[in-house]
Parts: structure tokens; sequence; C-alpha cells
């Protein structure tokens, strides 16, 4: 996740050229300019970009673009060393965890999460606060298509330097439905009636008055922090703000395995943390969300919130209701 750091007097808004279409065309047989990977026996991959007259070196020998270029997807080729190659273009998810680093980039499993549960959809109106260096731009540009539209927001410029030449780089060109602005959200923001806000930095509960005006009702917030005192701060600033619903914040964890024959276990490495998701929905204007039925524990509210009733009945909850709860 990128470093807040104060605007520079140079920032700017940028716009991508009205093309009709990104350049990169992720299928058919293989053009100069494509990305592939040539993944070797023992699974290595490198990865190339096709150019006529050159030649892809290796201490395992050579292979020449121009025996690849009009070739399909999933195409054995053999080195002059004798080993064997298979050829495919870069999956997004490959693409983001080698990309040029500026920030951490949001690993897939994490980008897909935030597609899923900020429900982003084509033809979205959404805004990023936080671009570090491409990688989640990419997945929401993939979600939102050519009709919608991606507000990207980030502090520092060489960060935003980074982005914007990895996001070039995956769709071959400028994609028509981004706008990246070098500043902050809160200082920048300009958009408004906007479907779904993701916060990638620092210090979202900064920018939860900004967001809470930019979205229409029932649009989605949804923030990507590292640590639980971020995670505790965001959830806490989302329920007292009075616009949102009760939040809802989890992680997830990717386990891969190891099947050979009958030899199946889990692998011995696993991609655990990475980071925590918050999403919350706006409320419509000057509606005050319905108390939460469960009863918090010792210590999580101030005493006031739990002070016994003068005529001897139970507190009533003071917080908002949460998701699923059921009456006890």
């Amino acid at each position: 996740m990128s470093e807040p750091t104060p605007p520079t007097s140079g920032d700017t808004s940028t716009t991508p050229a009205q093309a009709p279409a990104t350049g990169r065309i992720p299928h058919g047989p293989f053009r100069p300019g494509d990305q592939v990977q040539l993944t070797d026996p023992k699974g290595r991959i490198n990865t190339i970009t096709l150019q006529p007259g050159k030649q892809y070196h290796s201490h395992k020998g050579s292979i020449e673009h121009d025996t690849i270029i009009g070739s399909h997807e999933g195409t054995v080729f053999r080195s002059s060393g004798g080993v064997e190659y298979l050829a495919f273009r870069p999956l997004l998810s490959d693409f983001a965890v080698r990309m040029p680093r500026g920030a951490a980039v949001v690993y897939p499993k994490d980008a897909a999460q935030i597609v899923a549960q900020a429900d982003i959809f084509p033809g979205a109106r959404v805004i990023e606060a936080g671009a570090g260096s491409g990688a989640l731009s990419c997945f929401l540009l993939r979600a939102v298509g050519e009709h919608g539209l991606l507000s990207s927001y980030e502090r520092r410029p060489d960060f935003a330097d980074i982005a914007r030449a990895n996001v070039e780089k995956f769709f071959g060109g400028p994609h028509p439905s981004w706008k990246l602005t070098v500043g902050s959200l809160e200082d920048s923001l300009t958009e408004t009636e906007v479907d779904r806000v993701v916060l990638d930095m620092l210090a979202p509960w900064e920018t939860v008055d900004a967001v809470a005006k930019a979205l229409v009702p029932g649009g989605l917030v949804c923030a990507y922090i590292a640590t639980t005192t971020q995670m505790s701060r965001i959830v806490e600033e989302l329920r007292g703000h009075g616009a949102f619903a009760e939040p809802y914040a989890f992680e997830t964890m990717l386990r891969s395995w190891h099947v050979e024959g009958l030899a199946v276990r889990p692998d011995h490495r696993m991609i655990g943390h990475t980071g925590f998701l918050v999403t919350a929905r706006r409320l419509a204007d000057g509606v005050t969300p319905p108390l939460r039925r469960r009863r918090p524990a010792k210590g999580a509210q101030p005493d006031t919130a739990t002070a016994p009733a003068t005529d001897g009945a139970p507190a009533a909850d003071t917080a908002p209701a949460t998701p699923g709860d059921g009456e006890s």
C-alpha cells in the first residue's frame, strides 16, 4: 500500500486518450509486441516481449522470437540447447505479482475479493485512493469495462508514474476508462454520484467524509488495510459517521495443494495474511441505522452505553445492527 506523503505543487490530473479500445488482445496467435511467458520443465517462468528478429537467450539455449510469432498459446518451443518451453500470454494475476513496483502490490487473492465483495460491475463509476503500483487498478479496470469509469488518486508522483506505466503495459496503451490524479483524495476529489470507492491507503479514516459525499445511496466503500489497529479504526470511524450501515471486516488466505497420484496433501507454504478488507454500504441521506441487537462485550463501549436502566430493565444496545445477526 502506498505511503501517504503530501502532494506536490505540480499535482495534475491526467485523462487517457480517447481510444475506442485498449491495444492488448488477450487471445489468438502471438503477435509482435505481445508479452509471452516461457515456462521450463521445472516450472520456472521467464517473460519476454516479442520482437521480430530478436532471440530469447538463457544458459539452456536460445529461441527465435520469429518462431513464436504466429503460433497459438499453449505451444511448446525447443531451445537450441534442447530444453522445451511452454508458451502462454501472462494472466493478469501473473502480471500483477511480477510488475515493476513502487508501492507494494495488492495480491490477486485480495484483488479478487475486492472485485467480488465490493460488487464492481461493468459500467460502474469507481474511485480508487492509492494507485500504488497499478495492480489493483488493472483488476478494477477489467471489472468496470470500457463503459465504466475508474478514477484513481495517488499522492506520490513517482508511484503515479509507475502505476501509469504498468497499466498501459498490461492493456497495450491508455485505457479509455481510466483517470489518474496526482493528489490526495480528500483534497482533490471532484467526482459525485459514484457507485463504489476502494481505499488502499495508510489512513482511510481520514477520507470517510469525502467518501460519504461522493457515494450514491446504496453505494459501497471498501478499505484495504494491513494491520488490526488500522482495521479497528476504520470500522469505528464508519460506525460513528452515521452515513454507513454496519461495516463487515474480513481477510482471506490461500493454500495450494500437492497432487501426485495418491499423494494428496496441502502444500507446506501458503499465502497467509496480506491485508484486511472492510466494506460498508452508504445509507440514504437522513437515515439512522437500526440498533444492533448483539450486546457488545464488556469494555467494548463506554460505560454510559451499557449503564443499567433506572427501572431495572436491561440496558438497550446502542450500536448499529450487524447484518445477519438474529434475535437472541
